[in-house]
């Protein structure tokens, strides 16, 4: 039996629920001799265990499902009763002042909010597009070439015409010998023998770089360095080490020839150059088409949430927030980082949590509203979408179709991009040119 729903704030709302307590008994022992058919206990055959044992052994957990079934049932009969749309989970609490012989409990829970989308016709948005020209098909070889790069010993002295044993320049690969010490002291970590950096990507502290550059080979230089504050090594952040480097091999790059050769290593297999970069070309304009998208739909969301309006049920929010901090956690585990004992305070994820949730009840309005749910064969077009950047696109699509999760997820990207179309139907849209560099630097994520 439940009472009557009692509003305690926008969302918020609370039933009591009250039974006798004699049904509760009745279940339990129902329970109980269902349990002793299979109870085993020393001593005894299976289903010959005394039920005083049963119930010692048995009773607190199947007095507690009966408990939670009981609620659970009667909670869902009064929300379907009154038509209540749940948001999250009810809190349940036992009530002392139950009248003799019941057992009453009151269910507090917030309901979903109306959502009230303004007029879409007076919403300006400013979409980005971005063009893939021969200059961004050069740059995209170069960085090929470089990821391609292989190094050979420097050469010997007079080989560069001035009479001197070469030296260390940006984009050298240097191996080196080197031992720090804090106040004559050597500390953890400050010493290695034969280690191999590039001078200029960046791998190693300023000072560092700055006293391998002008190098010679068997040459050794010592130096001051100091930690930032922020360094990852707690012991020497903010200190100034002295260091000595002694360089053992100095070896220069060297990038392929842009040729047929390399070309084949591209997977293009007569060589041909002009086939190269036209592949090049239709996997760049992919990516900007995909960046283009992610921006036109992050400035679609910003739109939607400026010109709804909606209260956010906090139970959404905190039920996101944990979700995001799990998230956090086994992603940082995955990369090797030892999360054990590190704290992942939910309110760290509480802005982003409540800016997904409020989305996603706008997104549920409009799609609900305009029809605006993912067709099959609008799905099956995403996944051939996707199979066609790898070399067996059959493959791909039996990895979507094989899994109903993973077709899920395609089924959400299609319908945001149902929504987005509509939302820039109907809006007064912009269009702005953005450099290629500029769009491939972005992360826009909604």
């Amino acid at each position: 039996m439940a009472t009557a729903v009692e509003t305690l704030g926008k969302l918020e709302r609370r039933i009591t629920i009250s039974f006798p307590l004699t049904e509760v008994r009745a279940e339990v022992e129902k329970r109980l001799k269902v349990q002793a058919k299979s109870a085993k206990a020393p001593g005894f055959r299976p289903g010959k265990v005394p039920m005083k044992m049963v119930a010692a052994q048995y009773g607190y957990q199947i007095e507690t499902e009966v408990l939670n079934d009981k609620v659970g049932r009667a909670f869902n009969d009064a929300a379907n009763e009154n038509e209540l749309r749940v948001a999250g989970y009810p809190r349940i609490e036992p009530k002392n002042d139950a009248p003799e012989g019941q057992l009453t409990f009151d269910a507090t829970f917030e309901v979903y909010p109306e959502v009230v989308i303004g007029d879409l016709s007076t919403v300006e948005i400013e979409t980005v597009k971005a063009d893939v020209s021969d200059a961004e098909i050069d740059k995209t070889i170069e960085i090929l070439r470089k990821q391609r790069v292989h190094f050979h010993t420097k050469g010997e002295a007079g080989e560069h015409g001035d009479g001197g044993a070469p030296i260390a320049a940006n984009g050298d690969k240097v191996t080196v010998d080197f031992v720090g010490s804090i106040d004559g002291v050597e500390f953890p970590g400050g010493k290695a023998d034969d280690y191999a950096f590039v001078l200029g990507e960046g791998r190693m502290l300023p000072e560092f770089e700055a006293a391998t550059l002008g190098l010679k080979v068997g040459e050794a230089k010592t130096f001051d360095l100091a930690f930032p504050e922020d360094y990852h090594g707690k012991d020497v952040a903010g200190k100034t080490a002295q260091f000595t480097i002694t360089l053992k091999q100095l070896e220069w790059a060297h990038l392929p020839e842009v040729d047929a050769e390399f070309a084949k290593s591209l997977g293009v297999a007569d060589g041909d150059l002009a086939k190269m970069r036209e592949d090049i070309k239709v996997n760049l304009e992919r990516e900007v088409t995909g960046r283009v998208k992610a921006r036109n739909k992050e400035a679609v969301m910003d739109a939607l949430v400026k010109t709804a309006s909606l209260d956010v049920p906090q139970s959404l929010i905190a039920q996101d927030s944990e979700r995001l901090a799990e998230m956090t956690r086994q992603d940082m585990a995955q990369r090797g980082m030892n999360v054990k004992d590190v704290p992942f305070p939910q309110e760290l994820f509480a802005d982003k949590a409540e800016r997904r949730v409020r989305l996603g009840l706008i997104l549920s309005q409009l799609v609900n509203e305009n029809k605006l749910q993912a067709l099959p064969e609008q799905v099956k077009a995403q996944v051939e979408d996707f199979a066609q950047s790898y070399e067996d696109p059959r493959e791909v699509l039996k990895y979507y179709y094989s899994d109903r999760r993973r077709l899920a997820e395609v089924e959400a990207l299609v319908l945001e991009e149902n929504v987005v179309n509509f939302v820039l139907g109907l809006s007064k849209t912009t269009s702005k040119a953005v450099a290629f560099d500029e769009l491939m630097g972005s992360n826009a994520q909604a």
